[in-house]
């Protein structure tokens, strides 16, 4: 039995993580000792490392939450499996895409740039009016680092 603090050695996922996913149903309630302190057996700890590694692989946790309920079916067809990995790939994919178009940009501004004074600086020039754009990467107004 591992405490949280070996369980999080262990797979590499912080402690306030670890409890949070306690909390919202992704790992099982820990077992306590006599003193409450967490306990986590053979079987958390890998189903943390599975967790950890589909969050590295961008699943989001409404995903990670129906692929564990899969691995808890192990005779069941792998069909299920292969949308939500498909469907997560075409988000990869469209998640490129976008950045491909914001590098193109990046780099428009940066090249147009003549390295004088704020006034005739095309970055603040482009970034004050959307429209001295050339591509539309304003469709999804969230920041790039909490679109999923």
């Amino acid at each position: 039995m591992l405490s949280i603090g070996k369980l999080s050695a262990a797979t590499g996922v912080k402690v306030p993580t670890i409890r949070y996913y306690e909390d919202i149903g992704l790992l099982p309630e820990a077992e306590r000792s006599a003193g409450n302190q967490r306990l986590y057996d053979l079987a958390a700890q890998e189903r943390l490392a599975f967790i950890r590694h589909a969050r590295e692989l961008g699943f989001p946790l409404d995903s990670i939450r129906e692929l564990l309920s899969l691995s808890d079916q192990p005779d069941m067809s792998c069909a299920a499996a292969d949308v939500i990995a498909t469907r997560q790939l075409a988000a990869v994919n469209d998640r490129i895409i976008r950045l491909q178009a914001l590098q193109r940009e990046l780099e428009r501004m940066l090249a147009q740039c003549a390295h004088g004074t704020i006034s005739d600086c095309m970055v603040i020039e482009v970034l004050s009016d959307h429209a001295n754009c050339l591509h539309d990467h304003h469709g999804d107004r969230r920041p790039l680092s909490s679109q999923s």
